[in-house]
């Protein structure tokens, strides 16, 4: 009986303990979407020092759940944690902006014909239902909501390519080409008209076009910030031969 209740104590112990790591690991989870929005809408701008301790305050918990929540931001590069200077919000610059776009076009379309392979009513419905999410934020006005469903559409369907080592690559390609159209796009802009612009990928798709698909994404993700009809030149929005 001794060692059954000593048992009984022990799995008790350690239950309790998973449980206090799961709250841990959910509360760090909000923290660190309420912080990617504040980022990505620029209410936290770059170069803001963020202090644990005040977050820790803000959203009553421990500072090693907020250390937990900065470190997830740390790998979207949406924050600098620089030894013995602190924590910042990380820039948000043209140039920076301009090749992350560039490796999305690249890794986007290179897997047009992979996506396509696999491309049937599941992916389908699921694109749609992101398409209509976004549709929905844009008629809020929630143009955070929109980013959400908007990259959620690029990598549901970038998920349909099966390269899982290439994917966070294009998320963290995502967040940040959304975070600098956001920073610096006009007040009052289009936001259902950005949300229509994924009906052409959907319907190349759909239709099993590779060529216009890979046209579609193409024309799609180059005109996604202002830098004029597209940041690519004369016929670089052309699939290669066997792209």
């Amino acid at each position: 009986m001794a060692a059954e209740s000593f048992d009984d104590q022990g799995s008790s112990k350690m239950g309790r303990a998973r449980q206090q790591m799961r709250r841990s690991a959910k509360r760090s989870h909000v923290i660190f979407e309420s912080l990617q929005k504040e980022i990505m809408l620029g209410q936290l701008p770059p170069g803001t020092t963020i202090l644990e301790l005040e977050l820790a305050n803000r959203f009553e918990c421990s500072q090693s759940t907020v250390r937990e929540a900065l470190m997830f931001l740390q790998t979207d590069g949406l924050v600098e944690r620089l030894h013995h200077r602190g924590t910042f919000v990380a820039d948000s610059r043209i140039e920076d902006a301009r090749e992350l776009i560039l490796i999305r076009h690249d890794i986007e379309c290179r897997g047009v014909r992979r996506v396509l392979s696999r491309f049937g009513p599941f992916l389908r419905k699921e694109l749609e239902a992101d398409l209509d999410g976004m549709r929905a934020a844009a008629k809020n006005d929630d143009e955070y909501q929109l980013s959400l469903h908007d990259r959620n559409f690029h990598l549901n369907l970038y998920s349909a390519a099966d390269m899982p080592t290439v994917r966070p690559i294009l998320r963290r390609c995502l967040i940040h080409n959304h975070r600098f159209k956001i920073l610096n796009s006009e007040p009052n802009r289009g936001l259902l008209e950005t949300a229509e612009r994924h009906v052409a990928i959907l319907d190349a798709l759909a239709a099993g076009d590779e060529t216009n698909a890979v046209q579609a994404l193409s024309h799609h993700i180059t005109t996604i910030v202002d830098f004029g009809p597209s940041i690519l030149t004369g016929d670089a929005e052309k699939p290669e031969p066997g792209q």
